[in-house]
């Protein structure tokens, strides 16, 4: 699970959300693998099930490869000592070693040089701006966020009523844009009206007037509806 700019909604857990997570995992003696690969893109830290268990039933996770660069393959684990020590030998096996010597060289560079910290000061500031900037744009077509994210890249938002999002993605695909439907996020398929943006890449003009073609294209296709009809 995400608990901090979930993927795809953005989202961060409560308080109150982690509590009953965690009382849940307990009774049923469930282990929680908690996904924090975004956690550096928060501008201040929101409750973790892995601080609030003290890593007991929980295994958190984290990545450099969303920080720094998608080719730095390179992660973390923090679990309880027995967890770490059968986690380690899983990956000898699977993998034949461990992470690349480069990688983790260059890593430990980065944050033993300070210059770390200052990076995600500016990729926060200018997430911040794409997000404040995509989420006009996209409420000039309707286009509303379920949530705005405390930060990351994520913005989840409804269409405007009527509108199903396979159907917007596949017509935008024809003109190269690429977008992430709800029902690719949803085992229950009740995601239709739902996109996810990444507004990382939400600078190009195109985008919108792309989707504002589309949109309108998908309305007038509609069948009247009685009432209007009536």
């Amino acid at each position: 699970t995400n608990s901090a700019l979930h993927n795809p909604t953005g989202a961060s857990l409560s308080p109150q959300t982690a509590y009953r997570v965690l009382s849940a995992a307990t009774a049923h003696g469930l282990t929680i693998v908690e996904d924090d690969i975004f956690a550096d893109f928060e501008p201040s830290l929101s409750p973790r099930l892995a601080i609030l268990d003290g890593l007991n039933r929980v295994i958190r996770i984290g990545s450099f490869s969303k920080t720094l660069s998608a080719s730095v393959r390179c992660g973390y684990i923090a679990a309880t000592a027995d967890w770490i020590e059968r986690l380690v030998d899983l990956q000898v096996a699977t993998n034949f070693g461990g992470p690349s010597p480069v990688a983790t060289e260059l890593i430990a560079g980065v944050l033993a040089g300070g210059t770390y910290r200052r990076h995600m000061d500016e990729v926060r500031r200018r997430l911040a701006r794409a997000r404040t900037e995509a989420v006009g744009r996209l409420a000039a077509l309707g286009i509303i966020p379920w949530t705005i994210p405390r930060g990351g890249f994520y913005l989840w938002c409804r269409l405007p009523e009527g509108l199903d999002s396979a159907a917007i993605a596949r017509r935008c695909m024809e003109h190269r844009i690429v977008l992430a439907p709800g029902n690719v996020f949803s085992v229950s398929q009740s995601a239709a009206p739902f996109l996810r943006f990444n507004v990382a890449q939400m600078s190009d003009p195109r985008i919108f007037s792309c989707l504002r073609q589309v949109m309108r294209e998908q309305a007038s296709a509609r069948p009247p509806s009685l009432s209007s009809i009536s």
